[in-house]
């Protein structure tokens, strides 16, 4: 697929109008600073649509991207980061799992983003158990494999495989 146009929409944190519309929704989820916006942004081929940290827990809404004047590109906000206290994650981990399951949004397909160099984490293989009982197709991107040599690639590729069910 050709990405013509992208556009920032807006942000929520709850029940918004936008989710009445009957556009597909490709959502985008993951571990705190795994790259969930830089995989967007390269997607659109765009280095600033989605506004990136190297500081962990900076999205913490769900924003909406207009892609191509007919579906939604969805940047959820990262799961699991410690130092936004056990009160915060799990309001950001009940913000995502209501965007999921509320059956309110189009959630067509979902991208799991994992980081390959520290391998599936027990947020992942959740998350991956989730869209399975939400009947989500989805795929599983294995962001950051520049960081490793061939070996660690291919062993960390088979841990994924196995823990993601990928």
């Amino acid at each position: 697929m050709n990405i013509t146009s992208a556009e920032f929409v807006k942000g929520i944190i709850g029940t918004d109008p936008i989710l009445k519309e009957k556009l597909h929704n490709v959502a985008f989820v993951g571990r705190s600073n795994v790259g969930k916006s830089s995989v967007i942004n390269s997607l659109v081929m765009r280095k600033d649509l989605v506004k990136s940290s190297s500081m962990p827990g900076k999205t913490r809404e769900i924003n909406f991207f207009f892609i191509n004047k007919k579906f939604y590109f969805v940047d959820l906000p990262g799961y699991g980061f410690a130092r936004m206290g056990a009160k915060g994650a799990e309001k950001i981990r009940k913000l995502i799992l209501w965007y999921l399951g509320s059956g309110e949004a189009h959630v067509n397909f979902v991208v799991l983003i994992v980081d390959s160099v520290v391998k599936p984490m027990a947020y992942d293989r959740e998350m991956a158990d989730i869209l399975r009982a939400e009947n989500i197709p989805f795929v599983v991107v294995a962001n950051k494999m520049d960081r490793l040599n061939q070996t660690e690639r291919s062993h960390n590729m088979k841990a994924i495989e196995s823990q993601l069910g990928a």
